[in-house]
This record gives C-alpha cells, structure tokens and sequence, in this order.
C-alpha cells in the first residue's frame, strides 16, 4: 500500500528536560531535518537550551506558556510539557520522542525511520474487532489469515500508533530495582492492532497520533503528589493512554503497537524513585479496572465529550478512593476547555 508522506502534515513534539539537546537531535538529524519541531522547555529547567542550527523548529518556554494559555491549573512540568506541543500544534499528526532516545538499525542493519514507520501506521487500516495472527495486515509481507471476515477486512482508521524502543525498558520502580542490569535486545519485526476492550500501558517515549481526531483524549492530567522527573516516577502517560484507548474503542477508531523501535537511554536511582513511585504502584490496581468498566453513551460522538464523560466517572468513582482522582477529573475539565478555545480560536 504507497501513500505519501506530506511534510506540512507532521509535527514533532520534543520534551526538553534537560539543557543540551544537541546529541538527541544531531542523531535524528537525517530524519527529523524535513519536518517541523516543536519543542517545550520543561518550566522547571532553568538553564538556557542548546538547539543546534538546520532545523525548522519553534521553541516553548515556561513565560511562552503563560502568555498563551495565563494561569491555567494543568500542570505542565516535566514530561507533561509535552502535551503544549500537542495543543498548540496546527498539523494533522504528531510525533512524539523522548530526548533520551535515539535512532536504532533493524536486524538488516537498516536504519529505522521511526517517523515513516508511525505515518505508516496511522495511514494504513487497524483491525481492532477480529484479531489477525499475522500481525498488521495492512503491512509489507503480512495478509488476512484463512477465517478472517471478509466483511471486517477493510479495518477502522488508526488514530495512535505506539511504539516499542531497544536497550532501556520501560519497567516501573519496583521491576527496575529488581533487574538494574536488565536490557531490552529483542527486536521483533511487526506491528499489531489492540484488540477492542483491551487497556494498555501507553508510553509517551516513542508515540504517534491523529491530532484532531483523539488529541482532546490525550492529556496531563493524573499527576502524583511524589511524581519526579523519571519516566518510572510518573503515570500521567499511563492514564492519558488509558483515556484514549476507552475513546478509540466507542468512536471506533484503532490503536497500533510494534514498529517503530528507538534506542533508549535513561538514568536515574530506581531504589530512590521507589519511594515515588509506589504510590502509582497502588494505584494502578484501582485506575485499570475503572477504565475496563467504562462504557459511554451512543450519543458521544467525538473526543472531548468523551472525555469530559470519563471525568465525570472518575469523580464518581475514583474520588472516594483518592484526592489524586479529583483533582485528575479537575484537570481533564480544563484540558478539554482549553482544547476548545485553542480550536475556536483556529476556525
């Protein structure tokens, strides 16, 4: 299946979290120097950035913030700073690496185009109603296997494609205080589709999705009162994705996972964030069953009503457990608000 790849169609969203982005962006120079960037200082660095020259790039500071938005109760910080990029960006896709990832080679010895593979993703059909054992149909060598409907071939429109990196994994505190040494090598060529009703851990590391369609259901909102700046410290990507998977199962939309791979590099005390940490660990026993019974109104036909929806049971549900749930039902309200007036303002 060929489709084109229009540049004036991608934006790439970068986090900053730390001051010299110059090795990160050096290395994905050969893919990233014809698309726009947008990049969002986290507002708690202080330290100028240095972006080296030859990209077409905007960059976002914590006073860039306040001007567009003023004095909003999301909380932008860390690796929150990169839903900004998600509400300002004017393009029909976005793109989304975290800046301590960086280009790897397929077992071929190719280089991955992280970009082209998530734009191949999101423009070819998901499967999410009859799963295919042979992965993405939609994929080269890949086809509908013998017992696949007919009917339920030409697939729903992929929304969000999730991508997997090599070297660092993606564990929680307690699992990477376990295993320090533990590295991620297997690379394993194929895309599928989640299945529908089926929740994932989405990870904002290595991310695309359709914008306009479920960026409203993409959000900051679930933030720990210990969060840090660590990827295991923090679960507001976790429940962003929770959020867009419910969404995407009622619209009808599908999720990808697979391909494209990056290598990631972290650091970080896992036995230190473990003190974080553990209070996401608790709470992830009553945030996957909640998003598992959640069930939305016919009537709901697009993301921001969706989500405000989800809120409103959050509060219901969640609040009497945790104040952290309120005060995320609190902030998915205002995020859709500002979504609204970002696009009235557009139209």
């Amino acid at each position: 299946m060929f489709f084109e790849i229009c540049d004036n169609e991608v934006d790439i969203v970068i986090a900053a979290l730390k001051p010299d982005i110059t090795t990160f962006l050096e290395g994905w120079r050969p893919i990233f120097s014809r698309f726009h960037l947008i990049i969002i200082k986290d507002p708690d660095l202080e330290a100028d950035l240095e972006i080296p020259t030859g990209f077409d790039h905007q960059l976002y500071t914590k006073s860039d913030m306040e001007k567009i938005i003023g004095s909003s109760p999301i909380n932008f910080s860390g690796h929150s700073c990169r839903y900004f990029g998600y509400l300002i960006s004017t393009k029909k896709y976005i793109i989304s690496i975290d800046d301590d990832c960086l280009p790897v080679k397929d077992v071929r010895g190719n280089l991955i185009n992280a970009i082209e593979q998530h734009m191949t993703n999101l423009k070819t059909p998901a499967t999410p109603f009859y799963f295919n054992t042979l992965y993405d149909p939609f994929q080269k060598g890949s086809d509908f296997v013998r017992g696949y409907p007919f009917s339920l071939r030409c697939g729903v429109e992929c929304v969000i494609s999730s991508g997997l990196w090599l070297n660092f994994a993606d564990y929680d505190a307690p699992t990477q205080a376990v295993k320090p040494h533990e590295r991620n090598s297997r690379y394993v060529d194929a895309v599928i589709t989640v299945p529908l009703r089926a929740m994932m851990p989405v990870s904002g590391i290595n991310f695309g999705f359709r914008r306009e369609v479920v960026g409203p259901a993409l959000l900051p909102a679930l933030h720990l009162k210990t969060a840090g700046k660590q990827r295991w410290e923090a679960l507001e990507d976790i429940w962003s994705g929770l959020c867009a998977k419910v969404v995407c199962d009622h619209l009808k939309f599908g999720v990808k996972t697979g391909l494209p791979y990056v290598w990631r590099n972290a650091s970080g005390n896992a036995w230190e964030s473990l003190k974080r940490d553990w209070e996401g660990v608790k709470l992830m026993e009553e945030i996957v069953p909640f998003f598992q019974s959640v069930k939305l109104p016919k009537t709901m036909i697009i993301a921001e009503d969706c989500v405000l929806q989800i809120a409103t049971l959050v509060r219901e549900r969640l609040g009497p457990v945790d104040q952290v749930f309120m005060l995320a039902a609190d902030a998915m309200e205002e995020w859709v608000k500002l979504w609204k007036t970002f696009e009235s303002e557009r139209n």
